[in-house]
Parts: C-alpha cells; structure tokens; sequence
C-alpha cells in the first residue's frame, strides 16, 4: 500500500486589536477608525505577519502524543520534532508509556502485570504485511504499534478508501478493513486510537464491562452536521 504522509502542522494566528467608541448621542453604534483596525482604503483588513514563529503542535495523529508522552517535557519536544526523526526518538519511550498503562490498570483490578498485559491489536495485515487469513493471527505487537504511532503524521493512501479505520466486517478477522489512508471528518480519531491501544485482538477488550473499566471510547461522537461546502463543519447541535 502506497502512503503518502502530510505532516498537519498547528500554526499561530494573529490576531487583531478592534479599538471600538460610541458616537455622542449614545445610540449603541460602534465607531470604529480605519487607522486604528489596520484598515486599507479598499476596505480589505491588513495582517502583520513579521515576527519569528514557533511550531507548537502536530496534529496528524491527534491525541496520541498526549497519551504516550509521560511528562510536559517529551510531549514539548515530540511537538517540536523533526517528523523524519520522531520514530527513532520517542518510539521506546511510547512503548514503555503504554505498557505502564497496562500496569497500572492491572494493579487497579488486583491483578499482575502479565496478566493484564498489551494485548496485540486489530489492524494486522495492514502494519505488518498480510500472513494467513485473519488479523488475529497477524498481531500488531507494542513495538509495531508505538513504531507507527510515534510518527505524527496524517498518512494518504490515493488508490484506496480514506478512512482512519474502517473495520469491514469486524471482529473476529476484521475481513476487508482499511487502515490509515487518511482521514474524514466523520472519522472518530480518538476512538480509534484508543482501540488500538487498549482494544486488543477483538477491540474491545477494555469496553467498561465485567467490572474492567472503559478504555476503547472517550464517550464524545461527532456533534456538528457535516457539509459538502466549505467550512464542511456546521455548528454543533
């Protein structure tokens, strides 16, 4: 599968003063001076982008820094990487994150640690290449996982179906599933990941039933209708 990968980079916006008066008779009509507001004469706004910027942020896997970063400082240089670099860089980090995860939760429910090990996960054939019939039989271990995960990048499969995961026929072989060639509005990126990460083989090891807590869903679907027109976005309902 040919993919293609677009770094989706947050960037900082300036931002305007509006400097706003009420004429004399106290009508509630604002007053506003061109000069004042960074106004031309054509009616258009001027914008000063002089100064020095920072990158700040990636988004092309939104919410896993934050999950597999374990302190202010790694999420801060993970945000500032080189996405070229990031997988050598943060990947053994992010692994031992997730693991500790699963530590933490076994120690919660009075159990040890290999008991509530990582479980490999869903997408199978689609990380690490097809191998028999069904993903189950083709794990995603911790290292193929966190290896992907750790290069924030939207990846773009142009031959195939954009989705973030579409699990075709679900569990247990997932039979005709796509995995990350891109990404829709309708996508539910954050539960997706957390399928990924706490799911395991069927995902939905953690689904918050027979007392193990709810790991697999933030609980927040999409809440804006969805357009063909741009801002594609409509209001929340």
């Amino acid at each position: 599968m040919k993919l293609y990968r677009i770094s989706c980079i947050a960037a900082c916006s300036a931002l305007l003063a509006l400097n706003v008066a009420c004429d004399a008779d106290d009508n509630d009509t604002p007053m506003m001076d061109d000069d004042m507001v960074g106004m031309e004469d054509d009616g258009m706004m001027e914008v000063d982008f002089s100064g020095t910027y920072a990158q700040v942020d990636y988004m092309g896997r939104p919410g896993i820094n934050t999950v597999l970063s374990g302190s202010g400082e790694l999420k801060d240089m993970h945000n500032a990487a080189i996405p070229s670099e990031m997988q050598a860089t943060f990947q053994p980090s992010f692994e031992a994150q997730l693991e500790a995860y699963h530590d933490a939760y076994a120690v919660a429910l009075g159990l040890t640690a290999e008991d509530v090990d990582y479980e490999p996960n869903i997408l199978g054939d689609i990380l690490n290449g097809p191998e028999n019939d069904g993903y189950t039989e083709n794990p995603v271990s911790a290292t193929v996982l966190t290896s992907v995960l750790a290069d924030d990048v939207l990846e773009v499969a142009p031959n195939l179906p954009t989705t973030y995961f579409n699990p075709g026929a679900g569990a247990p072989a997932y039979e005709g599933a796509i995995g990350l060639t891109g990404r829709t509005l309708t996508d539910d990126v954050i539960d997706v990941s957390l399928i990924l990460l706490f799911g395991g083989g069927n995902g939905a090891r953690f689904n918050g039933q027979d007392g193990l807590p709810l790991l697999v869903s933030d609980g927040v679907g999409i809440t804006a209708n969805v357009t063909t027109e741009f801002p594609y976005l409509g209001n929340p309902e």
